[in-house]
């Protein structure tokens, strides 16, 4: 593109190179709108003569249906689109969801010299109406072969970020203590409730049993049954890992366990399994504080069924350290 200054009589069609302001200081056109016969009457009523605009070329595309395209194929599930100024668009959850972020072919698109993106933290939880991402251009116009470039690579690899949706998720909490389980519920009710409302969940089975193999193996089956988006032990020891009572346990009930310990501070001590779809999560001492922890980190995931790896818990360590 050539920017260039014209007479206003010759700038319908071209783009605005700058922000025009009346002379109290209040906008009147900004940067990068397409200038039409109403806006040049407009700017000869203001008594401007001259404007700096410049045109699309051969092989260019405008900023704003650049980044229309690339929003497009960047995200899915539960979000909108919005149109911003100056070559942005903006995508907004529409539901309460989970967002999912490949972080790898983030950063692949980044390297492009058009196009960037910005989004929540993968596994962020968010609220409907509020924006995840944004798509901003170079200024005015990119090159239709970058363009055609990133949107083959958003096809092939699949999307960059998904807002998944969180709907009606179920809870269920299971509470242990060595000697009795409802000292436990008497010592972690109160923050697992402040913990679940930041979601806008509350508990919907809650049970107590006191921290031996057969009774926390008949606790977990009890809640299973109720088919939860994930079951939470609280129990008030640190175990040493899957051997210790709760890892038996949930051996013990056919669970895979997928991992244990977490790259994160609070929360290193934390246990992972699954009994078919459904996850259990160890995180001893995590119910002690309302303060972040691992498993503020791994509940917006699985309060959106989505299964959550070894790997990718592993991951969490760029940003593990919490407090």
């Amino acid at each position: 593109m050539k920017a260039q200054t014209v007479g206003v009589k010759e700038s319908t069609g071209r783009i605005l190179c700058c922000t025009i302001f009346r002379p109290g200081g209040r906008k009147l056109l900004a940067k990068g709108h397409v200038l039409s016969e109403e806006d040049v009457r407009l700017l000869e009523t203001e008594g401007l003569g001259q404007v700096w605009v410049t045109e699309l070329e051969d092989g260019e595309v405008g900023e704003d249906d650049a980044v229309s395209q690339a929003a497009a194929e960047m995200g899915c599930g539960c979000l909108e689109i919005r149109l911003a100024a100056g070559g942005r668009a903006n995508l907004f959850a529409t539901e309460d969801c989970c967002v999912l972020v490949d972080e790898d072919l983030l950063k692949q698109i980044n390297c492009a010299a058009s196009i960037v993106i910005a989004t929540n933290v993968n596994f962020s939880f968010a609220r409907a109406g509020q924006r995840i991402a944004t798509v901003k251009s170079a200024p005015f116009a990119v090159p239709q072969s970058q363009l055609e470039a990133l949107i083959s690579i958003l096809r092939e690899r699949g999307p960059i970020l998904q807002a998944r949706p969180v709907r009606n998720p179920v809870i269920a909490v299971l509470y242990t203590d060595p000697v009795h389980g409802d000292r436990a519920k008497q010592l972690f009710e109160s923050i697992m409730r402040q913990r679940l409302e930041h979601f806008g969940i509350t508990p919907a089975f809650v049970l107590a049993a006191q921290e031996e193999e057969t009774a926390v193996a008949r606790g977990l089956q009890h809640l299973l049954r109720a088919k939860p988006a994930a079951i939470l032990v609280a129990s008030t020891t640190a175990p040493a890992g899957p051997d210790d009572v709760i890892g038996r346990s949930m051996t013990r009930i056919g669970c895979h366990l997928e991992r244990f310990l977490a790259p994160v501070e609070p929360g290193n001590l934390f246990l992972l399994g699954y009994k078919e779809e459904t996850p259990i999560v160890s995180a001893p001492g995590c119910f002690r504080s309302a303060k972040p922890n691992v498993v503020d980190l791994v509940l917006p995931p699985l309060l959106a069924r989505y299964r959550v790896s070894g790997w990718e818990v592993a991951c969490l360590g760029h940003g593990g350290l919490l407090g």
